[in-house]
């Protein structure tokens, strides 16, 4: 199964989300235009019900079946290797034991594609380690530059938060996000704290990153392998010096930057509308690409407040594999 044919499997799936029921997370990253190829090219997914509930809608069967693609439900309750055949292996479940069950395939069938390697996902499970690898990269060309926020880690006793900060060298306010990123509600809560003592509200395991003025919008990048997709998303308004001296306490908030918080159509300063450059971009994709070994995944990336023009300097937030809404 060649990566082109891959790819086209996963931009028609991506196209039901556009013109079903406008989920920006399943939105189209662009249909690739491929040809149909001479045989079915049977997907098998696992996924949970809630996915397979808002991900494959009718439409899609439709338009999948119109490119000889059919999608297959696996049954958990037996063994995948007397299931099939598959030319493609899509899934979005949790565990220890469905990660052995798919590497186990994986060895079994090498003809089979798994979107994507389990161990590959597990790495997006943590917030620790997602981010590592674009820490890693020093990313820059010629107009701009990628980082992470600067940030610290807290498995536990929350007592000892407000000293860990000032030893990091973090500055106030500070964003709590869960360790753990398991596509849970509670993994997609965030905190806002102003002040040292409010530090101590918090409840660990969670990662700490600097609060980075960004114009209150964020932009989410689809990445479906060589394609990728760009949406604005609103996120968490700027923090003045004024107001971080005002403020106290600490500020949770459920989700932040969902599809219903679309900043597309909004009116917004140019400034901060601008989306980061194409060519910036996928270069960057390309390299996550690489260091991840993932094809389906999503970044959520902000521009610091301030720093528009030849080199503004962009920093990710997050990193989600196959994103739901």
């Amino acid at each position: 199964m060649g990566v082109k044919l891959e790819e086209e499997v996963l931009s028609c799936v991506r196209k039901n989300g556009e013109e079903g029921d406008h989920r920006e997370e399943e939105a189209t990253l662009i249909e690739l235009g491929f040809p149909e190829p001479a045989k079915p090219v049977v997907v098998g997914y696992a996924l949970t019900s809630k996915k397979t509930r808002s991900f494959l809608q009718p439409k899609l069967e439709c338009l999948a079946r119109n490119k000889g693609i059919l999608f297959v439900p696996i049954d958990q309750n037996r063994p995948l290797s007397d299931q099939g055949p598959f030319d493609i292996v899509l899934h979005k479940l949790c565990g220890k034991e469905w990660r052995q069950i798919l590497e186990d395939y994986r060895c079994a069938h090498p003809e089979v594609t798994v979107l994507d390697p389990p161990d590959a996902i597990q790495h997006l499970r943590n917030r620790q380690s997602m981010l590592q690898c674009v820490a890693d990269m020093n990313f820059s060309d010629s107009y701009g530059k990628v980082g992470v926020p600067h940030q610290l880690v807290i498995k536990r006793d929350a007592s000892s938060i407000p000293d860990a900060v000032m030893k990091a060298g973090l500055t106030l306010p500070i964003v709590a996000k869960p360790l753990v990123a398991d596509g849970s509600a509670k993994s997609h809560e965030l905190s806002l704290a102003y002040d040292q003592y409010s530090l101590r509200k918090l409840e660990p395991p969670l990662v700490l990153q600097e609060f980075v003025n960004h114009g209150g919008v964020l932009f989410k990048v689809y990445i479906v392998g060589e394609t990728i997709k760009v949406v604005r998303r609103f996120s968490l308004p700027d923090v003045s010096k004024w107001e971080l001296s005002k403020n106290a306490g600490v500020f949770r908030f459920p989700r932040v930057s969902c599809a219903a918080a679309s900043a597309d159509d909004a009116d917004l300063d140019p400034c901060v509308a601008e989306l980061p450059p194409r060519s910036l971009l996928e270069k960057l994709a390309k390299e996550l690409r690489r260091r991840l070994g993932l094809h389906l995944f999503n970044l959520d990336i902000i521009r610091e407040r301030g720093t528009v023009g030849t080199r503004d300097q962009f920093y990710v937030i997050d990193i989600n594999y196959f994103p739901g809404k």
